[in-house]
């Protein structure tokens, strides 16, 4: 390989090598590497913060090395009996089976898959017994641990730390010793737990794994990691309107971060954008619209993207409500109001409260406008949920005629009202 070639590969979308020097020997020794991605298959969806990671993953791969992509199912069904974490419910094999298959199909939206092998935890764990529990557990002090920053600091903060969750950080290094990883790769935020799979290889007789730590990409909101749970991420398998959409929300400060992190454009091209941005030579809507377009060509492709962007401006720049929207037939009978979509002829039953009006919030999440009740009442309180265009602010709705509803301004559906029996 060409010395600059590796220079990209280890520089652009790169926070920090542990070791570089180690990892630029390996680089030029012609060896395939095997590079360790594991995924917790408690969740399903893959949105671009993971996608910072994946992409360089692929760099790797088309460089000849071999992904080995771990699913943690054995730890999804242990979940963490702490309750402390909302991530680590417990699961059934069959839950993490269907999670990891949905996992498996974005994931390889980028990744090359004949470059790839996927392994279960479980080959290794399900043979687990108490003994080789402690003998993990003996190589590592609580000190170590504690080193961890969160750790530390609610053990300042005397706030409760869960046996279970100091035996995560070991399992996920074992994981390492089981495939005898070369390079692990990671966010920032998760420096500390290669590392420990790095000193676990060495106390068990292996080379230690090289860690590549990336940087964090921070969500839509502008200020914090990307997260689902936080309602500011950029699904890969979104509806293409939504994602395009969902980029040209994003403050003006991150357009040169996503460009570097999740795009393919040239050092010079991303320089000449940070320029740009710098000097004010540039509109950033201009800069944006051209991120969304690459954005969701890579998931999609050019024409699903060109066809995104003319959305995004009718129903976002010129406020003109899209004519193809999903959407729903009521109709009522006694006490219940009967939602059928019209494309699938799928319904949901509702019940009439006062006045014939139902739930607002359990239309709007019935109908896939939001995920959850609780989602519903945060965007009902900002104004983001509409009826006709207009911000909706009750608890209840009465459906007399045919509306649009609406999410923000991307997300609608259309409800036809017909007779009443």
């Amino acid at each position: 390989m060409e010395n600059n070639n590796i220079n990209n590969i280890l520089t652009r979308g790169v926070s920090e090598i542990i070791v570089e020097k180690e990892l630029r020997e390996l680089l030029v020794t012609g060896k395939q590497l095997r590079l360790k991605m594991g995924f917790d298959p408690s969740r399903s969806d893959i949105h671009l913060g993971h996608a910072v990671g994946l992409r360089k993953l692929r760099e790797f791969q088309d460089i000849g090395h071999k992904v080995i992509l771990i699913v943690g199912d054995w730890t999804a069904q242990i979940g963490d009996p702490s309750g402390r974490s909302a991530t680590r419910q417990m699961l059934s094999a069959d839950e993490v089976r269907a999670n990891a298959e949905t996992y498996m199909t974005q994931f390889f939206k980028i990744v090359d898959r004949d470059r790839t092998q996927v392994v279960w935890q479980s080959e290794w764990f399900g043979d687990f017994n108490l003994a080789n529990v402690f003998d993990l557990t003996k190589r590592f002090t609580v000190a170590q641990f504690l080193a961890r920053e969160d750790f530390a600091k609610r053990f300042r903060e005397q706030r409760p730390i869960a046996i279970t969750e100091l035996l995560y950080p070991l399992l996920q290094a074992y994981d390492s010793v089981a495939i005898e990883s070369d390079v692990e790769f990671g966010g920032s935020d998760q420096k500390f737990n290669l590392l420990v799979g790095r000193e676990l290889q060495g106390n068990m007789g292996q080379k230690p794994q090289q860690c590549l730590i990336m940087p964090i990409l921070v969500g839509t909101d502008g200020v914090q990691k990307m997260s689902k749970s936080l309602d500011n991420y950029i699904g890969v398998a979104e509806n293409p309107n939504d994602m395009y959409g969902k980029v040209m929300s994003i403050p003006d400060s991150l357009i040169t971060n996503y460009f570097e992190l999740v795009t393919d454009v040239n050092n010079e091209e991303l320089q000449d954008i940070k320029q740009s941005l710098e000097q004010s030579h540039v509109n950033p809507m201009d800069l944006k619209k051209k991120l969304a377009h690459n954005l969701v060509s890579q998931f999609n492709s050019q024409e699903i993207a060109s066809l995104a962007e003319k959305n995004f401006e009718s129903t976002v720049q010129r406020g003109e409500t899209p004519q193809d929207i999903p959407e729903y037939k009521v109709s009522f009978h006694g006490d219940t109001q009967i939602f059928s979509e019209v494309a699938s002829n799928q319904e949901f039953h509702l019940a009439i409260k006062e006045g014939n009006s139902v739930s607002v919030f359990d239309l709007f999440h019935n109908i896939g406008l939001v995920e959850s009740l609780s989602e519903g009442k945060r965007l009902l309180s900002q104004g983001a949920l509409t009826v006709n265009g207009e911000p909706y602010s009750s608890n209840l709705i009465e459906i007399r005629e045919s509306i649009i509803l609406g999410r923000g301004r991307r997300r609608f559906i259309r409800l036809i009202t017909q007779t009443m029996d």
